[in-house]
């Protein structure tokens, strides 16, 4: 999971880049990097870190231009731990090129032996991004055959980029000397928003939020499968490349990943939690009986839409019982779970007499490994609650995701292998509520009927592109980020700067 965004303006582009980034945080804070264009140079500064911490006043002094790329990086794939995959990533021919991508490649191993063999390119990380650089690369060369560039050569590569890459992919691209280009995988996975100021700026951004926060008005999202060419001049060009597109989002998005005040697809992101709150409900009350509940309390931050249309549904008050604590540095800690319910306590403080003496339902917008949901039920209890019931307004997550969200292997999944008594038991709550497939597909498909349907494989096990079995997930597992670091750095979700703290 990343954020992008790319710029073409008549006026410098940094500091309307960085304020993007700033509005994407929380789709990415492993690194950050901005790449600008003038006359046709390319200027770029990347690191690893916040995008307030990368990018100091001498940094965006050096990244002179009127059009360039952004990203945030969250890492899914790849080397977490070294600078060179920070984005965006740059080959020099055809024309010179800069490219940033949110997604994951299911087929990158088998496309970097074509890269090697046939297409004769080299990869030097384990990047899959700067693979789909690469083949985007290699396909625009073929399609321009050193003429001029016209939109058309620029579709073509496209087209046939869609023919040889699988997986999820948003992508942004920076031509030297030409143009912005975005487009977006066949399935729609990834989202891709478009917008334009009063005064001519056009801008591509993961979502929408951050267009609006830059003072652009949002025109619409990408069509899965579309290309957008936008010349220096900001004329948009705009073809789909796709032999048979068809939009499926990821819910994922919907349920956790994304601010809850952007629009993705034709849904309101928080319209959605509220949705699944109210689905949740009714699952609710066929556990837990509304009286035997004195007090709704939501796990911060996404969780809070869901909980509070829970809580007037129920008829049963809604309180903030945890504060987060928006200040604790990113923590970097031994392995092993002992410390890790260390850093839980530091990052969330109960307010103990919102519990004492209750009968608690604790709302979350999911539950991934349950070592963080365990740790906060304990917390109720040692803050005095009599019995603690857990909610989640997703169901349990039982597959591991590839395309482009950490989600990890299967026998860290909590709810992997399980009944949800067994998952009960381990968390140690009165009562585990979630949410059901189904009922969270038309919660929140019911808000765009035109979607075709969603990427949902983390729920179901169905992927979308269909060309994943057991052997790529054990193959994608093995590649997963964080292996060789000898400190292994908290990745529970309380530990990222949630969208409402960006």
């Amino acid at each position: 999971m990343c954020g992008i965004v790319g710029v073409v303006s008549s006026a410098p582009v940094n500091q309307l880049i960085y304020d993007a980034l700033l509005l994407l945080q929380h789709r990415g804070q492993d690194a950050a990097g901005i790449v600008t264009q003038q006359e046709r140079k390319f200027f770029m500064h990347k690191a690893k870190g916040m995008v307030r911490d990368v990018f100091r006043t001498r940094n965006m002094r050096a990244l002179p231009g009127t059009a360039g790329l952004g990203q945030v990086r969250y890492p899914t794939a790849g080397n977490a731990y070294s600078e060179e995959e920070a984005q965006p990533f740059y080959v020099n021919a055809p024309f010179g090129i800069v490219l940033v991508h949110n997604g994951n490649l299911t087929n990158a191993q088998e496309l970097k032996a074509e890269l090697f063999s046939t297409d004769h390119r080299h990869i030097n990380t384990e990047s899959d991004s700067e693979v789909l650089l690469n083949v985007f690369a290699h396909e625009l060369e073929k399609s321009t055959r050193g003429v001029p560039l016209q939109p058309e050569d620029v579709f073509t590569a496209v087209r046939n980029v869609h023919r040889r890459v699988r997986g999820s992919y948003a992508v942004i691209v920076l031509i030297a000397g030409h143009g912005v280009l975005a487009f977006r995988d066949p399935f729609g996975i990834r989202p891709l928003s478009m917008g334009r100021s009063k005064d001519g700026t056009v801008m591509v951004a993961s979502e929408s939020v951050s267009l609006e926060g830059t003072g652009h008005v949002f025109e619409r999202n990408l069509a899965p499968g579309e290309a957008v060419f936008i010349d220096l001049q900001g004329k948009v060009h705009a073809q789909q490349c796709a032999d048979a597109p068809k939009l499926f989002p990821c819910i994922f998005e919907f349920v956790y990943l994304a601010r809850p005040d952007s629009v993705m697809d034709g849904i309101s992101v928080y319209q959605a939690r509220l949705n699944l709150g109210e689905t949740l409900a009714k699952r609710v009350v066929s556990t837990v009986p509304p009286n035997e509940i004195d007090v709704i309390i939501p796990i911060p931050e996404s969780s809070r839409p869901s909980a509070t249309q829970l809580a007037h549904l129920l008829g049963v008050p809604y309180r903030e019982g945890f504060v987060k604590n928006r200040y604790v540095g990113r923590t970097f800690i031994m392995p092993g779970q002992g410390v890790r319910k260390k850093s839980v306590r530091q990052k969330l403080n109960v307010i103990a007499s919102e519990f004492k003496g209750r009968n608690v339902l604790l709302v979350d917008d999911s539950i991934v490994r349950g070592t963080t949901s365990r740790e906060i039920v304990q917390m109720a209890r040692d803050a005095g609650a009599k019995k603690v019931y857990l909610a989640s307004a997703a169901p349990p997550v039982r597959f591991p995701n590839v395309y482009g969200i950490d989600m990890p292997t299967s026998s860290e999944l909590v709810a992997h292998g399980r009944t949800i008594e067994e998952v009960r038991q381990i968390i140690g709550c009165d009562a585990l509520i979630y949410q059901d497939v189904e009922g969270m597909k038309r919660a929140i498909g019911s808000l765009n009927p035109q979607l075709d349907g969603f990427d949902a494989s983390c729920f179901d096990g169905v992927y979308v592109t269909g060309d994943i079995n057991a052997d790529d997930i054990a193959r994608i597992n093995e590649a997963r980020i964080g292996q060789e670091d000898p400190l292994e750095e908290d990745t529970s979700r309380l530990a990222l700067p949630n969208a409402q703290d960006a």
